[in-house]
């Protein structure tokens, strides 16, 4: 292998890496805008729930022969 070979490999490799920590620090972020997103639906879900003021015995059992 020739010096130019072994710099050109060098290079591909080094850019490799960076490509994938790049990529990684893309996903973690991503992840992290999910969760936060899924938080505030949840948290919003529950502050608009209205009260139900319902029988104990309502949705206890589940009809299957409908």
């Amino acid at each position: 292998m020739d010096v130019t070979g072994i710099a050109k490999l060098a290079t591909s490799i080094a850019d490799t890496g960076t490509r994938q920590d790049v990529a990684i620090a893309v996903l973690k972020k991503a992840q992290d805008i999910q969760s936060t997103s899924a938080l505030q639906l949840l948290d919003a879900v529950q502050a608009t729930a209205p009260a139900q003021n319902l029988p104990p015995h309502l949705g206890n059992h589940i009809n299957t022969t409908a």
